[in-house]
């Protein structure tokens, strides 16, 4: 079975292609498990298979290192993306990537003949509210998968393992949470750091720059474009005022880096 290993911004993947590798008969919450283990095996915040689909070029499914299934992933999808796009004989500048969230459309932004960007339009946040979790102030966000931002003075003063895992598993989330803590530089520029559902620590999680940029301006500390400063490097996130006569803020763009890692074979 081949494999390829690539990366958003340290946040890691394991890429199967089920087109070309069957997988039938396989559990794939149990081959998550055993592929993500950073010591003994290929290790990965996340494994991706990528599949036929009726509604798009291909289908995206995201597997946690718990076995857990996501329903959308920003790092990983620009990873697919970037995957899927090498792979073309014909290379298509918009690929629509089916996944449990929707169709998602990313664009490819080419510089010197290589893949320098890639740009989703992450759709439209939901369920934007205020809340207290565990005694914090929280804003909660749905980036088509949940997420619960928490704004703070000082990053370095909270323990993101514990308080992350705490927050994860209340029972206010009975499908668990994404959790981000943010710290405000300025209206255009915030420093996050990630507790991934399924995953932990994370060095950057996409969808979570998105929420915490829906939150930040929903809270009237952020502006509608904003640079994102994650662990593993930066994300620009641009939350795009809707069509005229269409209401208020639409769609959130998220931009940033994939890089691919290696390739190999599990046996």
């Amino acid at each position: 079975m081949d494999f390829v290993k690539m990366h958003g911004l340290g946040n890691d993947f394991i890429i199967i292609d089920s087109r070309k590798d069957p997988l039938e008969g396989i559990n794939m919450a149990d081959l998550a498990v055993r592929l993500c283990d950073r010591h003994f095996s290929i290790g990965a915040d996340g494994l991706l298979i990528a599949g036929a689909s009726n509604s798009a070029d291909v289908k995206m499914r995201i597997f946690n290192p718990d076995g857990s299934e996501a329903e959308m992933c920003g790092n990983g999808i620009r990873c697919f993306a970037k995957y899927i796009y090498d792979s073309l004989e014909k290379k298509k500048e918009i690929i629509s990537i089916e996944t449990l969230a929707g169709v998602m459309l990313p664009s490819i932004i080419e510089h010197k003949g290589r893949v320098a960007i890639v740009e989703v339009d992450m759709g439209v946040p939901k369920d934007v509210k205020n809340a207290k979790v565990r005694g914090l102030n929280a804003t909660l966000v749905s980036m088509g998968n949940p997420h619960c931002v928490i704004f703070t003075e000082d990053l370095n003063k909270i323990d993101i393992g514990t308080v992350g895992a705490e927050i994860e598993t209340d029972k206010m989330f009975p499908k668990r949470t994404n959790v981000e803590f943010v710290q405000v530089i300025s209206k255009k520029e915030i420093t996050v750091k990630v507790w991934e559902r399924g995953a932990g620590e994370t060095l950057a999680c996409g969808t979570g720059a998105c929420a915490a940029v829906v939150a930040g301006s929903h809270l009237g500390k952020l502006d509608k474009e904003v640079l994102v400063h994650l662990p593993g490097g930066n994300l620009d996130i641009e939350w795009q005022p809707a069509l005229p006569g269409g209401g208020e803020d639409d769609h959130v763009v998220l931009r940033g880096p994939a890089e691919t890692v290696f390739e190999g074979k599990l046996r």
